[in-house]
């Protein structure tokens, strides 16, 4: 029956009449679609800024730890390096094959010669240890300085003692000094050995 009024009334509409009420409905119609739409859009538009924020909150974070562990990774290749250095200033075991092999290398690039080495034994001290080796060797002044030298510039600390020298005159009348000396390097303690108890060379 409603139907049918509804029918009636619009029949009795003019022409221009139903024209207007049809563009009204249409128009409410699409403005109610638009409505639906533009909310769910938006809905979805907010959803995905909050994502992007929850990632760009989480990127933030991954870069962070990253920055952490590469600073980490830089110190801890820092305190290797400085340690292997460390070593080749003071390293943790005697190490007299290299010890005696650089002494050796010296005493060629020098000119002298070498007559004889003895490693003698082991003087602790409180937070190192010395390691002495008796050394005689020969040479002309310049030679022997340069050997000294050169002891000198080796990355293992290194100290030529208990010097004594003697003049000869060479077949060709040069003079020629013999040298008898101590050289000595140094290794460090480790927490299980004592740090005292050992002589000096030479001590009663």
């Amino acid at each position: 029956m409603a139907a049918r009024a509804n029918a009636g009334v619009l029949g009795r509409l003019s022409l221009p009449a139903k024209m207007v009420f049809g563009f009204v409905l249409t128009g409410a119609v699409a403005l109610l679609y638009f409505i639906v739409f533009f909310a769910e859009v938006d809905g979805q538009i907010a959803q995905s800024q909050g994502e992007e924020a929850n990632l760009r909150g989480e990127l933030a974070k991954a870069e962070d730890a990253k920055a952490v562990y590469q600073k980490d990774v830089e110190e801890k290749t820092r305190k290797q390096q400085l340690a292997r250095e460390q070593k080749k200033i003071l390293p943790d075991e005697a190490e007299m094959p290299a010890f005696l092999a650089a002494v050796q290398g010296i005493a060629t690039v020098s000119g002298i010669t070498l007559a004889s080495y003895k490693p003698e034994d082991e003087v602790p001290e409180q937070f190192f240890a010395r390691v002495p080796m008796s050394l005689s060797l020969s040479g002309r002044f310049h030679q022997v300085a340069r050997f000294f030298f050169g002891v000198s510039q080796l990355d293992r600390v290194t100290n030529i003692e208990e010097i004594q020298m003697t003049v000869e005159q060479s077949k060709s009348g040069e003079p020629i000094l013999k040298v008898a000396c101590l050289a000595t390097a140094f290794r460090a303690i480790g927490q299980g050995e004592a740090a005292a108890g050992g002589r000096r060379r030479g001590a009663k």
